[in-house]
């Protein structure tokens, strides 16, 4: 046996087949399959935007951790990437949209999954408007020379909101091939700017190796420890950086029903995505510090990485590359609201949802779920008014809440697999094989490391935000067990999956009797 994850056995080409495959899970095939492998890729590597996230987070790594702080990016992709290959084994066994809803759903409980479906929806929700309160807040104003407040950072990021979810109610295609452009664009883009940063920073002797290793104005001694019981040390505090970055390439998963061959396609799309846009941007990471020049100075700024760039390439250059960067912060935010309106349709299918009549229509003129993506629009504006009359205590709490959500969802995904991982349904494509434990035991050390993060007192908002909306949550799930009783949650196909594992065992008992 090969000792790589790896894809197995033959499998049949086609939309037949996959409505098929849909087919055995409970469902029809409402939407069209039009993501291929470069898509699915795409899809991935745009939710996780490495342009948006460290546009996002660097000023606040510098301040937490120094410069120093950068180098715990490593360690965090290599902690997504077993987390990524996890959920690539899940996704070829139940390769159906709402992914972690589904799954846990499946196989462990309904109620279970339900949690896990609304701790989902809790965070798409956020994350959109994380992401595009970037565009406003750090980059704009260097971009156009104007000095942000809150009445236009307010109100630039609701009509980006706006515009994302017109585009994905609009045409799956169009938001599609738009995410295809735009990934392309960041990539040869972040490519650019790295090695031009390194070329230019050498040749005006900008580059200072020295940052690499400095821990700005965070003291040196204790920096290297774990903290108190309440409160993370300063080199814990830079994973940050990457636990809030490398985020949402499991929306590759939650499109499935709109892949190819997804059980083979999405897999591999997730992992390499991770995999490259981690190597990407620690490059990326290590050229921007290096030419940061004052580094104490430029913690103090609130728009770190585009100072570098308009200091070590020019005004020219570096507003072309700023544009660059919009055009990824704002892809990423379309793939989030395509992913966000999926999860929502796909808990309102099954009834899930409240509102779920409405939620789970399948519009026959666009071929999208409308009504989820105008759902998750109101949702989206409605957390931008809470968070958002700007503030930097407001701005630390959406992130951070941003940060806490997919660590959740992650952990509770991977305890799932580690329980019922002798039990899982047959794969339909990808496998671990012989790496299933190192895989595991990385994914796990990782998540439960940066869950402990969480536990200082700059999270409290997050936390609260967390639990309000539980609570919330908890009383439409006790309507719905109060309605309905736990047999009401019963998935579609839930027996069925016990019964192909019931088979594959008789076959097995049948051949060696």
């Amino acid at each position: 046996m090969d000792s790589t994850p790896h894809t197995v056995g033959p499998v049949a080409s086609g939309d037949a087949h996959d409505a098929s495959d849909i087919a055995e899970f409970g469902y029809k095939q409402e939407m069209k399959r039009e993501y291929g492998w470069y898509a699915s890729f795409a899809l991935a590597f745009g939710f996780v935007s490495i342009a948006t996230g460290l546009f996002t987070t660097y000023g606040s790594v510098l301040n937490s951790s120094g410069p120093m702080g950068i180098w715990t990016w490593a360690i965090a992709t290599l902690g997504q990437v077993a987390v990524a290959l996890v959920f690539g084994a899940l996704v070829a066994r139940i390769p159906v949209s709402g992914y972690s809803y589904q799954w846990v759903s499946r196989l462990a409980n309904p109620t279970l999954g339900w949690i896990m479906g609304w701790i989902s929806f809790m965070f798409l929700g956020v994350v959109v408007v994380a992401v595009d309160i970037t565009i406003a807040s750090t980059i704009l104003p260097v971009l156009f020379e104007y000095e942000g407040n809150t009445m236009n950072i307010y109100a630039i990021t609701a009509v980006v909101v706006l515009l994302q979810a017109i585009m994905v109610a609009w045409s799956t295609k169009v938001t599609q091939k738009t995410n295809n452009v735009a990934v392309t664009i960041q990539v040869i883009g972040m490519i650019a700017i790295t090695i031009l940063l390194f070329v230019v920073g050498w040749f005006t002797g900008k580059l200072d190796w020295a940052n690499l290793f400095s821990t700005g104005a965070i003291p040196a001694e204790g920096y290297f420890s774990l903290g108190t019981l309440t409160e993370a040390g300063p080199w814990a505090m830079g994973f940050l950086i990457g636990a809030f970055t490398i985020v949402g390439f499991e929306s590759a998963a939650n499109l499935s029903e709109e892949t190819r061959d997804p059980a083979r396609t999405v897999p591999k799309a997730m992992w390499q995505a991770v995999l490259s846009l981690g190597i990407m941007g620690m490059l990326f990471l290590i050229a921007v510090t290096a030419t940061g020049g004052d580094m104490i100075a430029l913690a103090q700024s609130p728009t770190p990485i585009a100072d570098v760039i308009n200091s070590v390439l020019g005004g020219v250059v570096g507003k072309i590359l700023l544009v660059m960067v919009v055009i990824s912060i704002f892809s990423c935010g379309l793939t989030i609201s395509l992913s966000g309106a999926r999860l929502v349709w796909a808990m309102a299918r099954d009834k899930r949802f409240p509102g779920w009549k409405l939620l789970s229509v399948v519009n026959p003129k666009t071929g999208t779920p409308v009504n989820a993506m105008m759902f998750m629009l109101v949702i989206g504006q409605i957390i931008l008014a809470v968070f958002g009359f700007y503030s930097a205590d407001a701005l630390f709490a959406l992130f951070s809440a941003a940060t806490l959500l997919p660590a959740l969802i992650y952990a509770g995904t991977v305890l799932l697999y580690i329980v019922k991982r002798k039990s899982l349904p047959p794969t339909k494509g990808f496998d671990l094989g012989k790496w299933e434990i190192p895989v595991l035991v990385i994914s796990a050390v990782w998540l439960i490391f940066e869950l402990a993060i969480f536990r200082g007192e700059s999270f409290r908002e997050s936390w609260l935000y967390v639990l309000v909306l539980l609570a919330v949550g908890g009383v439409y799930l006790a309507f719905l067990l109060f309605r309905n009783g736990k047999a009401g949650l019963t998935m579609p196909d839930l027996d069925d999956i016990d019964k192909v594992l019931d088979a594959d065992a008789e076959a097995v008992e049948g051949k060696l009797s």
